[in-house]
Formats: structure tokens, sequence, C-alpha cells
């Protein structure tokens, strides 16, 4: 662990001051034993191969009361460290959904406004009527749809190809998890709207000002490259393969919306505290109190979500736990509202707003179900046991 609100780079740079002072366990009302358990839980996890490296961060009320790292980094001999750079995958949706979230605080969008109104050319193939809250919670009626990797350097031809989407059911009648569509579109009209790269936006408008430009990218400088983990999945003989196109430069420089962004757990456990603390984190106020509860509502009830096979109960940009049995990465245990979201396969992140805790764990081995949404509820259920 780490007691400072700055940490040295592995190239020896000072990385920029963190926004969250440190405070001891007991004095933000955690129960330490439940919390030594989880550390236990994921060095186990890690001794058994199950993935090479983690990070995990724990805060409440403005404070950060755990930050620690695990095991390997890369597979070739670098350790996890307080500096390391995991990526997202789609936890980077929630990122990105916040571009959208504040053209709408600047009154420059609506949730309710047609995608169409601000891209004529989205209206192609059926797709007229489709509204911004729609696409962001998952009701958008095309979940299979995708771009080619031109997209990552050609943001016109990114607008092309996001406006050639075709309709795979009618809009608003389903809810089906749209892995790579949406943020997609998302990160067009953020383009559109603002007149900037989507990228440049989302650092400028919200990473930075909460003093979370060192320790969360959508689109990775080259100078930060050397801080990334190296990202696995298991193979057939039971260890673990590099996945070939996450782990290249011109896929870290991307930034992909949907699932290419990069963060330490703290960094991440900052930005939910932001959202527990509806809208501001220590002083800097980045959303209104009203904008986060209502994101952070259920949009989609009970309804099944086919890419999932369960209720999701979706608000726009992040999930809650809501009343159903089961749910996805938030823990069984946790309050109603409790929101957050996943990375396929190595991680989730979370808030919630009834305690004021926020809390990310970060791995670096992409695994399949059913191991990795049992052992997700496993790790979050520890975190919820711990609140006191």
């Amino acid at each position: 662990m780490n007691d400072m609100t700055s940490i040295q780079s592995a190239g020896g740079s000072v990385l920029p001051a963190y926004p969250l002072p440190r405070a001891s366990l007991a004095q933000l009302g955690f129960y330490e034993t439940a919390l030594v358990k989880l550390g236990a839980v994921i060095k186990k996890h890690i001794a058994d191969g199950r993935y090479p490296g983690a990070q995990i961060a724990l805060a409440r009320h403005g404070q950060l009361a755990l930050f620690e790292s695990f095991g390997s980094a890369s597979l070739d001999g670098k350790a996890a460290a307080d500096d390391t750079l995991w990526l997202l995958f789609s936890n980077t949706k929630v990122v990105t959904a916040m571009g959208i979230w504040a053209l709408v605080e600047d009154g420059l969008l609506t949730f309710s406004d047609r995608v169409a109104e601000h891209m004529p050319e989205f209206a192609q193939h059926g797709k007229g009527e489709i509204t911004i809250a729609q696409v962001i919670s998952h009701r958008g009626g095309f979940p299979s749809q995708n771009v080619t990797p031109a997209v990552w350097t050609d943001h016109a031809e990114m607008r092309r190809q996001v406006c050639n989407f075709t309709l795979e059911w009618t809009p608003g009648t389903r809810l089906h998890y749209h892995g790579r569509s949406a943020l997609w579109v998302a990160a067009a009209l953020i383009e559109t709207v603002s007149g900037m790269d989507y990228r440049d936006f989302l650092r400028q408008r919200i990473l930075e000002p909460l003093g979370l430009g060192g320790d969360i990218f959508v689109g990775m400088p080259d100078a930060q490259h050397a801080r990334a983990a190296t990202i696995y999945e298991p193979d057939a003989s039971g260890g673990q393969k590099a996945l070939q196109e996450e782990n290249t430069a011109p896929f870290r420089r991307a930034g992909v919306p949907s699932g290419g962004g990069y963060a330490t757990a703290r960094g991440m456990a900052a930005l939910y505290q932001m959202l527990a603390n509806f809208g501001k984190l220590n002083g800097t106020r980045i959303f209104s109190r009203r904008l986060i509860e209502f994101v952070t509502r259920n949009h989609t009830g009970d309804m099944n979500d086919g890419g999932m096979g369960m209720p999701m109960h979706r608000g726009l940009g992040v999930h809650t736990r809501g009343l159903t049995e089961k749910i996805r990465g938030l823990g069984a245990i946790a309050s109603p509202r409790t929101f957050g979201h996943g990375g396929v396969g190595t991680s989730y992140c979370w808030a919630d707003p009834d305690s004021g805790v926020s809390f990310a764990y970060i791995t670096n081995s992409r695994i399949p179900d059913p191991w990795h949404s049992r052992r997700l509820d496993v790790v979050a259920n520890l975190v919820h046991s711990a609140i006191e």
C-alpha cells in the first residue's frame, strides 16, 4: 500500500497528486477482518493461476481507505505496482457515457434527443427515431454492430461507420447489451456536439478537473505505455496467453470508447467517489446532484437483458443492484441503489450512495463465466460486509 497522495511511475517521474487523502479503515467505518479475507481471496486466485495480478482500491466520504497491488503486471517478471495501468475493458463505457452526461449538463443535449437530430446520417437503415437514452441504456436495437480498427485513427470514418449501423430489432422494444456499438455512437455524438476529439473532451471536461489525469486514460499517450499491464486470457493448458490486439500500442493509443480505457484502481475508486457524492469530489463539481440521480436510476425495470441472461436494471451508462435475486458484479448483498459497471472477464467498479463507499477491483486476465461472475460476487460481498 502507498500512503502518499502522489506516486512515482516506473519511469521515475512523479504522477500528479491524487485527489483523495488517506484515512484508516477504522476512521472510515470499515470492519478490517472482512477486508483481510478479501486480500487472502485475491492472493489465492493469483497462486492458483487464475490471473497474474490485480489491484484494488476502497474509498468512503472523500477519503481513500485501501489501495493495494497484487502479483504481476506482466508474466515477464514485471510486478504490479501502484502506478500500473490496467485495461478497463467495458468499465470504459461509464467514462465515455460521462461525456454525454456533461453535454446534457451543459445544455447541448437532452437524453430524449434523437441521435439523428445531431448526426442526420444516423437515420439510415431505420434508425431515425433512436434516442440517446435508448443508446446508452442498451435498448438501441443494434447490439451486434461494430466498427473496424480503421476508425482508431480516422474519426470521420468512425462517424461514417457508426451511422451505417443496421438494426437487428425495433429500438426500445428489448434490452440487450450493446458490447461495442452503443459507445461508438456516443463517441461520435460527443465529437459532433462538442467539436472536440472525444478523448480530449473526456480528459479536459472530466478527468483532469477531478485530478485524475495521471490515473485514468481513454487514449493512452505513448509516454505512459510502460505503465500498462499485459492482458491475458486462460489457455488450453491451464496457463495464460497474452491477448493479441489489446496489448499493442495502436490499441492503447486508440482509447476505444466501449472498452479501451486504462486506469489505476485508485483512479476508478475516486471517479466513483464523485458519483457516490452526487457529482462532486473534494469541492470540485463535475455534475449536478439531479443529473447523477437521474443517470443512476433504474431505467429498464426488471426487463431481462438478452446479452446477460438476467435483469440488469440499467441506468444511462451504469447499472444498479435493484431487488432481483442475482446481479452481475455489484454483489448480491449490496444496497439496491448500488451502481457500477464491469470489464469483461476481469473487473468491476461500483459505488454505494447509501454508505458513501466506492470500490474498484481490476485484474489482467479475461476469464469466462461461470468462474468470473462467481468470484465477482465473492469479492463485492466481502467489501459490503466490511461496511459498518
